[in-house]
Parts: structure tokens; C-alpha cells; sequence
């Protein structure tokens, strides 16, 4: 088992997306859907500049692990299709690549799309170009604004700056699990930090 720590930038509700009972993370942070296996954690923490730098945003225990074109087109997954007149957790789905028969990625009207709906080329390169996979997550707690303060003796934990750390000792890795997942909440907890 191997936890991977990132700070999230923008706390939406899109990556991670924790709507609909299955936390998923379909876009952003490519280097953790790459290298991610089933049985692994995630983690979130937030930013300075919502005040939650030191504090554990989500959590999902990955149960499975998907393609861009399977995400899209298995009807379970239809209602993380983003819907840009809809409610906030509507408009934040991250159900938005599926394959083009010349090669590429179509890519939905959503939040990693210009203002006018068009295509983001810059979001889509970076969310398609190095993986297609989108991870999934029966298992998992989504605080948002309920976030919970990490204590100093985890700090550690917290990654600083962008990417992802996934390199702890066996020893602290099992503390801080039973720190965890010592919290019996799960699933949505609170709406997303940056929701306003």
C-alpha cells in the first residue's frame, strides 16, 4: 500500500470529484493517476490561501482504476458528466474526455474548459498527455470545509508545493493511517472550500 500526498489548488468539487458515492479523480495531478494502484491512498490537503494549508481536505482508498473511454461511457458514471446550468456539484463533474476515432480526446464543456465552453488545450494536454487513467473510490471521506486540522506530529504528511510525495517510512506511514481512518465519517461530508 502506498500513499500519495498533494496539496489541491482549487477545491471544487472536480478534482477530487466526491459526488454521487464514488470519489474519483479523473483530472489534474497525472503523475499520481499514473502511477496509483488498486489498494492505494490519496490525500488532500489544503492551501494557504483558503487557510486550510495544514489540513486534510479528502481521502480515497482506490478500488478501481479506469480508462477515459470506460469512465465515459459506463451509465454509472453518466452523472459525473458535468452540466454547466446545473447545481455547483453538476457543473463540477469530471466525467469530460472520451477518445477521438482520429486520435485525441474530446473534451466537455466543463470546468477545465474556456470561459466560452470551447476546448482547453492547455488542461487537456495536461490532464490526456501523460495518462488516460481516472481512479476510483468506494471507500473515502471528503471533508471540504470540514476539514480536519492534521497534527503536528504528521506534518510531515503534508506535501509542500506542487506534485506529490509518496515516499514514507513504514513505520510513520502506519501511524498516520491509524490516524486516518481512525474518523468513522465517510463519503460527502461538506460542500468544497472554494465554493462560494
Amino acid at each position: 500500500m502506498t500513499l500519495h500526498s498533494y496539496v489541491i489548488e482549487h477545491d471544487m468539487g472536480f478534482a477530487p470529484n466526491p459526488f454521487h458515492r464514488r470519489c474519483s479523480l479523473a483530472a489534474c495531478k497525472p503523475l499520481v493517476r499514473a502511477s496509483a494502484t488498486l489498494g492505494d491512498y490519496v490525500m488532500g490537503t489544503g492551501t494557504a490561501h483558503n487557510d486550510m494549508r495544514q489540513h486534510l481536505i479528502y481521502w480515497m482508498h482506490i478500488d478501481e482504476i479506469v480508462d477515459f473511454d470506460a469512465y465515459w461511457n459506463d451509465p454509472h458514471f453518466r452523472r459525473k458528466r458535468p452540466v454547466m446550468h446545473g447545481s455547483m456539484a453538476q457543473r463540477h463533474g469530471d466525467n469530460i474526455y472520451h477518445s477521438l476515432p482520429g486520435g485525441g480526446f474530446f473534451q466537455a464543456d466543463s470546468f477545465h474548459s474556456q470561459d466560452d465552453g470551447q476546448p482547453d488545450p492547455a488542461n487537456r494536454d495536461r490532464d490526456t498527455g501523460r495518462t488516460q487513467r481516472v481512479l476510483l473510490a468506494r471507500n473515502f471521506a471528503y471533508y471540504g470545509k470540514h476539514a480536519r486540522s492534521i497534527p503536528d506530529e504528521f506534518r510531515g504528511f503534508i506535501k509542500k508545493g506542487p506534485g506529490h510525495r509518496n515516499k514514507f517510512a513504514a513505520a510513520n506511514l502506519a501511524y498516520f493511517m491509524e490516524w486516518l481512518l481512525a474518523d468513522p465519517a465517510r463519503g460527502y461530508i461538506a460542500e468544497p472550500t472554494d465554493w462560494r
